[in-house]
């Protein structure tokens, strides 16, 4: 589980705040970060006016969101509602405890605080692709109390990723057989897709090594941003094969009779997948014959081709 310590020193019109994922810190910890305050404030970088002092220390126990097992993850940092000032934490590789060990400052009154909310977003940093959100930690500043030293321990919660623009949700069913080397991805529907002119179908392609082996294609459903689906596709995959860089592909297309169909968004699994996609594709090889089924947020086509053509970390 990860949990968080919140410790808050009030001095005079300074506020300390540190933020640490993980364990309690020891004592000594603590008045070893409380003297390097004081020494700022005598060199004078520190009565500048009132400051809200944020400190990252570490982490524990952060979901694994990349083929290997890891995660790379960092930390956003900043203040609701205006998001003026954003701050981010040096990427921590390959590390589900990571140690950050970084403070960051906001300037800000102390009478405004009170209609602040400090929020914190644990990303999984990918090089190729938008960063998956491994969870947030949200914290009303008018819950806080400023008086005394504090010490909380916080979950981090699930989040959703920032700012990404509604494609809609995908539900897919996966079932492979080994003895027969038989995969069948069923889709079952979907939901709240991308206001178009919508006629929605979707397109299955089963690729390796990059190069598409098959592809399949649902009926087009007429006028409607829920369609259901329910149609099976099978794929003849040898057991030897079925982890060999093997991806299965889902767009879903918004059919136009005179034009070219338009891409309303797009997910995959199999080889080199993250987050959703990976635990899905894990969880239909760890219960074989039987069918998986799941829900996927469609994301941009551009975003999802990148994530294909990068080398799993």
């Amino acid at each position: 589980i990860v949990v968080v310590v919140l410790v808050l020193v009030a001095c005079f019109i300074f506020c300390l705040f540190k933020k640490c994922f993980g364990k309690k810190k020891k004592p000594k910890k603590v008045r070893e970060r409380k003297t390097g305050r004081r020494k700022k404030e005598k060199e004078g970088e520190g009565d500048a006016g009132e400051k809200l002092i944020v400190g990252i220390l570490q982490a524990q126990d952060l979901a694994a969101m990349d083929m290997g097992g890891t995660s790379d993850p960092y930390v956003k940092v900043f203040l609701l509602p205006d998001k003026k000032k954003k701050y981010e934490t040096k990427v921590q590789r390959k590390n589900l405890c990571p140690v950050f060990n970084e403070t960051f400052i906001f300037k800000i009154p102390y009478a405004e605080l009170g209609g602040k909310t400090l929020m914190l977003q644990v990303f999984d940093f990918d090089r190729f692709s938008k960063h998956d959100i491994i969870g947030e930690i949200k914290i009303p500043m008018n819950s806080v109390d400023l008086g005394q030293p504090m010490q909380q321990w916080r979950d981090v919660e699930s989040g959703e990723k920032e700012e990404q623009e509604k494609l809609g949700d995908v539900c897919i069913s996966l079932r492979y057989v080994p003895t027969a080397g038989k995969l069948t991805v069923n889709i079952m529907e979907a939901k709240n897709l991308k206001k178009m002119d919508v006629d929605p179908y979707v397109k299955i392609v089963l690729q390796q090594n990059g190069k598409r082996i098959k592809k399949k294609k649902t009926t087009v459903k007429k006028n409607t941003l829920n369609p259901y689906f329910n149609e099976s596709f099978s794929f003849e995959v040898p057991f030897e094969q079925i982890q060999v860089r093997l991806q299965v592909v889902i767009t879903v297309f918004d059919y136009d009779k005179l034009g070219s169909n338009d891409p309303i968004g797009k997910t995959f699994m199999g080889y080199g997948a993250t987050g959703v996609g990976l635990r899905h594709w894990s969880e239909m090889l760890a219960n074989p014959r039987r069918p998986v089924a799941q829900w996927h947020t469609l994301l941009h086509e551009e975003e999802v081709d990148a994530a294909l053509k990068a080398k799993p970390r």
